[in-house]
């Protein structure tokens, strides 16, 4: 490599710190504090779960390695655990010292056993008797009982035990696995509760009524502990003939892979955390010992819970575009123009009305779709089950790899079979990720019909929920060559065949790359030239180095470049002689920023481009993804506008980064502050 990188697993404990100092703003509501620190836990765990194991992986297989940034994996190992670890530590520290305290002011009161009377002791354990004890399961820890390998992120505790059993054993340790099905969070009822809210976490049973599991032996301590385990799955495309039967058969080992992190109570004696990582092959470098509960992503629902306003985000409903009120079918709506859509400011309805419209039109003969994440239910799924039994001609693109979402894919897949719809699951080896949907319709004229098609592409997936939390923006099209491109990609995806070339999408892994390249490059002829050069670009992530290469040098032959990267970004910005035309921002708020969206001066035409893709080596490379222009004038304005410009402007909620890799947070100073979700949800 001959020019600077950053490292990628630093860059994302860098992303999850700016998430944990939304927890930490004093200006955020409470409860949503408390959101935010759920949602650095649970990024966590991904992070446990592929990266890390990933780096012990390559150290297993070439131990004397190099990561991309030049750092040796064993010290590339050292230097992320323990910045991991210091986020921890950081969260704990929040969690207890202020939300708690701040919690309680307000009435949200966690209970722990060492708070109840008389009156909450007898509920306790009366839920303990009748709610958990049925399902709970001792292991008792001899020779006939060997120790259980524990699933992955589920609850443990480890329970020390003395005295002489029924059989004449002298048990020493016992391990009591929770449940999924157990809550992990219950709340105390009103007349019980001194406060407006109380809860009690499921540790806080355990901790007091474990020894019921044990009658008869002295109990020495009982220590919540969690062990997070590799989750990538592995199918191998030599061996497999049917994707979806390989995966349910790989699915189980995700909760029983190699153990990667541990997790421990902070009470936890050191010989109990000797074993722990002993009997999971783990190093002391891999051992969180936190102050509170090993999982604090089970208070996410902590907020619905709580009936106060005051404390939350004032709500936001998605509004409808003018156009949608007219009456007209959303077939009018789009012959009229070309529609943009932005969530979660602008309604993901019109997408949902398009295809239950679609559903049920005669006039509409076929509906294909691709399919990365839509979410356990979906009215979306269910319009396409119900134009199957309709009788058009359905087909879904299902990606059965979406990480995390596999098996609510497979069922997905099976309930659309069931009805008479074509599923298939694309390119082996390629994940699809764009986002599509086209509809064919007959259009009926004074003398004749034809065929006419319709489109909408996304930046984001088809998912109602993720749909009000992450910004996106959704295009529907009757482009004929728009649509034609969409056409030939589901042709290829289904079927066989050469590449066809495409008049208006950019492609992975075939023409994405070589486009984004050459649109810098056109941007350094014109700075040659003596024209102005200009690029903004936005994503979730930068990585892959022939961009990055290409950035530096469109930066040092003069082009103004700025970045606004939400997430892990591995180019250097601001450094002198490399990259000093080059600024990168991450916007982090209320909503994830989510579209990508690229932006080329292009001599004045400024091209408008966006994406389902981060450029990244696996959305460059290994993934089908697509990039589509905007073509309407006013359109392309406001995608400029809304998602490129404000976000450069806004002084309140971004971090701009410094030449040396970190972020520093922007602030107004003396001018009035501006944080651009803010002013979007006023524009809307």
């Amino acid at each position: 490599m001959t020019f600077p990188i950053l490292n990628r697993e630093l860059g994302v404990l860098a992303f999850n710190e700016r998430v944990l100092a939304q927890a930490e703003d004093p200006s955020i509501p409470l409860l949503e504090r408390l959101r935010f620190v759920c949602i650095t836990s649970s990024n966590l765990d991904e992070f446990s779960e592929i990266r890390m194991s990933g780096l012990q992986e390559q150290m297993r297989e070439a131990i004397d390695g190099v990561t991309p940034d030049g750092m040796s994996l064993q010290h590339a190992y050292t230097v992320i655990s323990e910045r991991a670890q210091k986020l921890v530590a950081r969260q704990y520290a929040l969690f207890n010292d202020e939300l708690l305290p701040a919690l309680n002011a307000e009435g949200i009161v966690f209970y722990s056993e060492s708070d109840w009377d008389e009156k909450q002791s007898a509920w306790a354990h009366e839920f303990f008797k009748t709610e958990l004890l049925p399902v709970l399961t001792p292991i008792g820890l001899d020779p006939a009982h060997p120790f259980p390998k524990v699933l992955n992120k589920s609850l443990n505790f480890a329970v020390k035990l003395s005295g002489k059993d029924a059989f004449g054993r002298e048990p020493e340790l016992a391990i009591v696995q929770a449940p999924r099905a157990l809550p992990r969070l219950v709340r105390m009822p009103d007349e019980l509760s001194r406060h407006p809210y109380g809860f009690v976490l499921l540790s806080s049973f355990m901790q007091c009524f474990v020894g019921e599991l044990f009658p008869g032996l002295s109990i020495g301590g009982c220590y919540q502990f969690r062990v997070t385990r590799n989750s990538d799955l592995f199918v191998d495309e030599d061996e497999v003939t049917d994707l979806r039967l390989a995966l349910q058969g790989e699915l189980p080992t995700r909760q029983l892979g190699n153990a990667v992190r541990l997790e421990v109570a902070e009470d936890t004696p050191a010989s109990l955390v000797l074993r722990l990582l002993k009997q999971n092959g783990l190093q002391q470098a891999d051992c969180y010992r936190v102050n509170g509960s090993v999982n604090l992503v089970r208070l996410m629902p902590l907020p619905d819970l709580v009936d106060r306003p005051d404390l939350k985000f004032a709500p936001h409903t998605p509004v409808l575009p003018k156009s949608f009120f007219t009456g007209s079918s959303v077939f009018d709506v789009i012959d009229q123009g070309d529609v943009l859509l932005h969530h979660p400011y602008e309604s993901f309805q019109p997408v949902l009305e398009l295809l239950q419209q679609a559903a049920i039109d005669p006039d509409v003969l076929a509906i294909k779709q691709t399919i990365y994440r839509t979410g356990n239910e979906s009215a979306l799924m269910l319009a396409l089950m119900q134009a199957a039994k309709n009788g058009k001609e359905v087909t879904v693109v299902l990606e059965l790899m979406a990480r995390f979402d596999e098996e609510t894919n497979i069922g997905w897949a099976a309930k659309l079979e069931a009805v008479g719809a074509h599923v298939v699951y694309g390119v082996f080896g390629y994940k699809t990720h764009a986002k599509m949907l086209l509809i064919v319709r007959r259009k009926r004229h004074a003398k004749h019909t034809k065929l006419k098609r319709y489109v909408h592409l996304g930046t984001g997936n088809y998912h109602s929920r993720t749909a009000r939390l992450y910004t996106d923006f959704g295009l529907m099209t009757s482009d004929d060559k728009m649509c034609e491109d969409v056409h030939n990609v589901f042709q290829q995806l289904t079927g066989f065949g050469k590449q066809v070339p495409l008049k208006r999408l950019w492609q992975s892994p075939f023409t994405l790359h070589a486009n984004i390249l050459k649109a810098i490059e056109k941007e350094v002829d014109a700075v040659k030239a003596g024209r102005q050069g200009y690029i903004i670009a936005k994503m979730n992530a930068l990585l892959e180095p022939t961009v990055i290469a290409a950035l530096y040098g469109a930066s040092q032959a003069g082009v103004r470049i700025q970045l606004i990267i939400r997430g892990v970004c591995a180019l250097h910005a601001g450094v002198p002689g490399l990259s000093e035309n080059i600024t990168v921002r991450s916007v982090i708020g209320r909503f994830l920023e989510h579209h990508r969206v690229f932006y080329f001066y292009a001599d004045g035409d400024e091209h408008v481009i966006l994406s389902s893709a981060d450029w990244m080596d696996r959305n460059l490379f290994r993934r089908i993804e697509t990039a589509f222009p905007i073509l309407d004038s006013k359109l392309k304005r406001r995608v400029i506008e809304e998602s490129l410009l404000i976000h450069l402007q806004d002084n309140a909620s971004a971090w701009d980064m410094k030449p040396d890799g970190t972020y520093k947070k922007v602030t107004p100073g003396d001018a009035e502050p501006m944080i651009s979700q803010i002013d979007l949800l006023a524009r809307f």
